[in-house]
């Protein structure tokens, strides 16, 4: 064993000390932190609801002083006047924020910011950067490029793909663009077309019996969305086709990992996008906060292919997602 791999194993093994800590490694003072997320109006953000109250309960009991405040909203309005009263009433030094929508949180959260709140924002990024301390995101790039390479490779380089896109938002470009890079590598993969599905479980059912309709063969569907998936897979049931060998979701829910887990014959995969990850905006800035030490200002989680040998890792059955 080398001395480079020794030297790189203890910085590493430091580095983990550092995140963790005990708790006479915190500092010795009370930290107030905010967080802020959209309702569980569908099954991703039901997973944020679910990690963020989950992770309240770690954090408190982890960090002495540490007090944390969870406030779920059912509209981008709604955000903004909680945002508000975090601040007022609760008198948070800290917010951790997932905005309903970016351009209406950008000037609450940049006047709160402007109080001297700690501000880290997750996933959506709001308009203006510079309302924002540290940003903590999945990897959407990353996202559409590891679904591409394995659909690539479960088709052996060769077959006819339809896409159902989600929300027109930057976040759904960066993903397509990834996964259609990766196809450009592989000329006999034909994309029949791609349409938006939002996100969406009924209108992803209506653009795949659309697909069905017009492509009389599809040999893979890139759904890109887990809760797209069910829609695919309901219409693909419905028209009694044979000929498609690959459904590919995304984001980690428990069902679709399950159906990894069980060996489900069209669902053989599915790339991580998880709700968690406000579960690690809030512990990389807790114990940022708590210790008094700098938070990086972009912490990117990357995106990991699911398969049967490593999804009981990424299954979470008390989750709603």
């Amino acid at each position: 064993m080398n001395r480079r791999f020794l030297a790189r194993t203890a910085l590493a093994l430091a580095a983990a000390a550092a995140l963790t800590g005990s708790p006479s490694a915190w500092a010795q003072k009370k930290v107030v932190m905010g967080v802020s997320i959209p309702a569980a109006t569908h099954g991703w953000t039901g997973g944020v609801v679910y990690w963020a109250n989950r992770t309240k309960k770690e954090l408190e009991k982890e960090i002495p002083g540490l007090s944390v405040v969870v406030r779920t909203a059912g509209s981008a309005a709604e955000q903004a006047n909680q945002v508000q009263d975090l601040a007022t009433v609760n008198k948070i030094d800290t917010l951790v924020i997932l905005p309903f929508e970016s351009a209406p949180l950008t000037q609450p959260v940049a006047q709160v910011k402007g109080k001297g709140v700690f501000v880290t924002v997750v996933d959506r990024g709001l308009n203006d950067p510079n309302a924002q301390n540290a940003y903590v995101a999945g990897d959407n790039p990353g996202f559409g490029k590891v679904a591409g390479e394995y659909m690539a490779k479960a088709l052996n380089g060769k077959g006819n793909v339809v896409v159902l896109r989600g929300i027109p938002t930057v976040i759904d470009n960066e993903r397509v663009d990834a996964f259609n890079a990766v196809m450009k590598n592989h000329p006999d993969i034909k994309v029949l077309d791609a349409k938006h599905g939002n996100w969406n479980r009924d209108d992803a059912f209506k653009v795949m019996q659309d697909f069905l309709t017009r492509f009389k063969q599809i040999d893979a569907v890139w759904a890109s969305d887990d809760d797209m998936a069910v829609g695919v897979q309901k219409a693909i049931a419905q028209a009694k086709r044979s000929d498609i060998k690959l459904v590919l979701g995304g984001a980690g829910s428990k069902d679709y990992i399950k159906k990894v887990m069980d060996g489900d014959k069209l669902v053989t995969a599915d790339v991580t996008y998880s709700p968690s990850m406000i579960a690690d905006a809030m512990k990389l800035t807790a114990r940022s906060r708590a210790k008094g030490e700098p938070l990086p200002e972009k912490t990117i989680i990357p995106s990991v292919l699911i398969t049967k040998d490593n999804a009981k890792q990424y299954y979470f059955p008390d989750s709603p997602f």
